[in-house]
């Protein structure tokens, strides 16, 4: 337990005092770096040696008081600041479980300028917390959620090594929506957003929702989300550097700076980071010399800050500028050597105003706007032709308006409303016209009884271009005992085609294709004719394709239990069910000359992602934290399920068996299921801490069984006889020590310690070992 005492000293004016408290433990000793924070307002402080703490500047009036320390459980209640001295003691039991406590913190937090909490989602909603990844070592986003249950880091097949994107519950990446501070992020190669160009150095925690969840962030999410949420709230002035350098030449510094200022009413967080890696090559025998992942730099700066104006309203403001250059050369012999550079710039800028209108009512009004541009040039060195020369800019203005009432304590209800404007340029001979998108929100929080918990959402999509959908959700949380809790959800998600699918002409030079919008189509078909670059047209589904793409549409269904068996022992498990309609994929609809296959898009009828996940963690020791995950995954698409069924071409050809020559007429038991999709996921984490050295280490495995590459056969779908990445396993592991009063932090990473390497994985790297050093600069 521990007491804390709050005394309010002179006021500044009528309405603003000043407060000064102490934190102690149940011994009566003071308790140092505990956070202490009200809302609304959101002023953060942290105690000092001798557990005490000010702020300055109060607005008179009723606050949510949250204290927090590793290694207590946190405090949440409330407390009336009023003109005169006040003094309030709250006694807490002592926590043992230091790693939750931080993901409780985590969650309870809201972040400074969104009103939505992902915690309230339909939807499965996992948290990682800082701590968490600091203590993995890891430098790069697709680093953190490829080692998370039910996601996996992939290349996208025909975006090559620079396409690398997330898969989550059998969604590929283009699926996924990928935001920072709730704002969605631009700039995918061919559907896939390389997490890579983002470090972790400035997160403060992850919040990742598993299924359907345009109902909170729009239609983009159609199979989940991935929200990023930066650094805030600076509870006192410091700073950090950090460095790592190791394998493949990687380079990585961080600097980062925090302050409150104006008496706590305001702070800024400020960050600079820089990246390169020389790259490396998992295919020597084809590419003689080169590299399949490139090398690269990255630099990335970030700054937030918040200022409360006035007792009810503050401002904030948000910026981030990135930008990534790569080059890399590939010598496949007999002469033939290619080269491509790639620079990528990126500008986000965003503006919020936060008011309060009551003690139930508050609002939130939000711009965003982003810049990302990338320039990419391709050509042959021995010959000095150029291949390709294009720059690709896409342009993102939202406004966003969000409230949340709370008119008693079991009911919480959030909505909004927005309007955004989508612009992208330079997309070959297309001129795509600018994306205009609408829309409103709302959800319920209902505490409905003293163990069931309802959340009901409800959002409306509309764009230029293909109309409207209406997406609902509902969730339930039931507390069966003190110990086991059920959970169930189902909702819907609306995508329209992207300005990939409707426009953008791609050829790839090293696999020899093109692929084409589906709303240009027939003029690039009509211009390849009349330069004598087309032998072959499938006119069938020529004429059927073009300009006729359709929105995709999901629901998704998930339902499952949290057991806690002991306060030590966590389980939980669940199922998930995704029907996908309309999904859009590549078709070949020509062939040019020299074999050049040509692809556009279409609609599949229908696909399923289903499958199971569980996970566990468990205390055996004070200092030591065991953690597994797993997951089961069926990812089909049905319409060729039924075509074997039916006997429908091109799926009633038969599947061949290259070692013996032998050829078998298809069952639907044949078909494997969809490209780059595993049956079997599973990771495994160890963290010990040794307290007496201040000192941690942690190994992590994750495994992915083997999964399907490419139809090799020509029946086209994946049978057992086609091209498949065998299955492996990769093991990391970190070491951490700290001195000087957790001033100065030394560690070593190594990823993937028994160097596992595919060809079919460009961007996988084979064993790779940093050290790094972390300087902190603060007051005692």
């Amino acid at each position: 337990m521990f007491a804390v005492l709050f005394l309010a000293s002179s006021a500044y004016s009528q309405d603003m005092v000043s407060i000064k408290g102490r934190v102690l433990n149940e011994n009566g000793e003071p308790v140092a770096r505990a956070t202490v924070s009200l809302s609304p307002d959101n002023h953060l402080t942290e105690t000092d040696s001798k557990g005490s703490f000010s702020m300055k500047r109060i607005y008179t009036g009723l606050y949510r008081v949250q204290i927090s320390c590793v290694g207590y459980e946190m405090y949440s209640g409330e407390v009336n600041i009023k003109g005169q001295d006040a003094a309030l003691e709250y006694t807490l039991k002592a926590s043992n479980d230091e790693l939750q406590q931080v993901d409780i913190v985590a969650r309870g937090q809201n972040a400074p300028d969104n009103l939505i909490k992902a915690e309230n989602s339909a939807m499965p909603v996992t948290v990682i917390t800082r701590e968490t990844i600091e203590k993995m070592g890891s430098r790069r986003l697709d680093e953190v959620l490829k080692e998370q249950t039910g996601m996996a880091i992939v290349n996208n097949i025909a975006g090559g090594a620079r396409s690398v994107g997330v898969q989550m519950q059998g969604f590929s990446s283009d699926y996924i929506m990928v935001l920072i501070d709730g704002q969605p992020m631009l700039g995918r190669n061919n559907g896939s957003l390389d997490l890579s160009r983002i470090s972790v150095s400035n997160i403060e925690r992850i919040e990742i929702i598993k299924g359907a969840s345009s109902c909170l962030y729009g239609s983009e999410a159609l199979g989940g989300a991935i929200n990023i949420i930066t650094r805030y709230g600076a509870t006192q002035p410091q700073a950090s550097i950090n460095y790592q350098y190791g394998s493949l030449n990687i380079s990585d510094a961080t600097l980062e700076a925090e302050t409150p200022f104006a008496d706590n009413r305001g702070y800024v967080n400020i960050s600079g980071n820089f990246y390169h890696s020389d790259g490396f090559n998992t295919n020597p025998k084809y590419i003689l010399n080169g590299t399949t992942a490139p090398p690269y730099d990255n630099y990335s700066f970030q700054g937030r800050g918040k200022f409360q104006v006035s007792k009810n309203s503050s401002i904030g403001l948000t910026g981030r500028y990135g930008l990534r250059k790569s080059f890399m050369t590939k010598d496949f012999g007999l002469g033939i050597i290619s080269s491509d550079t790639q620079d990528e710039a990126e500008i986000n800028l965003s503006a919020s105003f936060d008011h309060r209108f009551n003690d139930k009512l508050r609002g939130l009004t939000r711009y965003y706007f982003t810049n990302f541009d990338s320039n990419v040039n391709l050509s042959w060195l021995q010959g000095g032709t150029g291949i390709t020369d294009n720059t690709f800019v896409q342009r993102l203005h939202r406004f966003e308006q969000q409230f949340s009432y709370q008119p008693n304590t079991s009911l919480n209800l959030t909505g909004g409303v927005g309007y955004g404007i989508e612009q992208m340029s330079n997309m070959g001979e297309a001129s795509p016209n600018d994306v205009q998108t609408g829309f409103a929100f709302a959800q319920a929080n209902w505490r409905t009884t003293d163990k069931l918990t309802t959340t009901a959402g409800l959002r409306y999509d509309f764009t230029n271009s293909f109309g409207g959908s209406v997406n609902p959700s509902l969730g339930f949380n039931y507390q069966l005992t003190n110990s086991l809790k059920l959970k169930a959800g189902v909702g819907t998600g609306f995508k329209a085609p992207d300005f990939k699918s409707r426009y953008l002409v791609f050829f790839n030079p090293v696999a020899n294709y093109f692929v084409v919008g589906n709303e240009v189509l027939r003029q690039t078909i009509e211009t390849l004719s009349a330069q004598g670059e087309i032998s072959e047209i499938r006119s069938y589904l020529y004429n059927q394709l073009t300009g006729n793409l359709k929105a995709e549409q999901n629901t998704s269904y998930n339902a499952g239990t949290e057991w806690q068996l002991s306060k030590n022992f966590k389980l939980e498990a669940g199922v998930f069910y995704h029907r996908l309609r309309n999904q859009i994929n590549a078709i070949q609809v020509a062939t040019g000359s020299g074999n050049r296959p040509i692809y556009t898009y279409q609609n599949l009828p229908e696909a399923v992602n289903k499958g199971i996940e569980a996970s566990f963690s468990i205390r055996p020791l004070k200092d030591v934290e065991i953690s597994a995950g797993y997951q089961y995954l069926i990812a089909k698409d049905l319409s060729v399920v039924d075509s074997i069924k039916k006997g429908n071409y091109p799926y009633n050809q038969n599947i061949h068996d290259p070692k013996t020559g032998n050829s078998y007429p298809p069952t639907p038991s044949s078909y494997f299921g969809i490209e780059n999709r595993s049956r079997h996921m599973a990771n495994l984490k160890v963290f010990y801490v040794y307290a007496p050295w201040d000192m941690s280490i942690n190994s992590r495995l994750t495994y992915r069984s083997k999964y399907p590459f490419a139809d090799a056969n020509g029946n086209q779908f994946i049978d057992r006889y086609d091209t498949f990445v065998g299955g492996f396993a990769l093991w990391n592991m970190a070491v951490e020590k700290r001195l000087m009063k957790e001033h100065l932090t030394l560690r070593i990473t190594a990823d993937n310690i028994m160097g596992y390497t595919d060809p079919l994985i460009p961007g996988q790297p084979g064993r790779v070992i940093l050290a790094g050093i972390n300087y902190r600069f603060f007051k005692d």
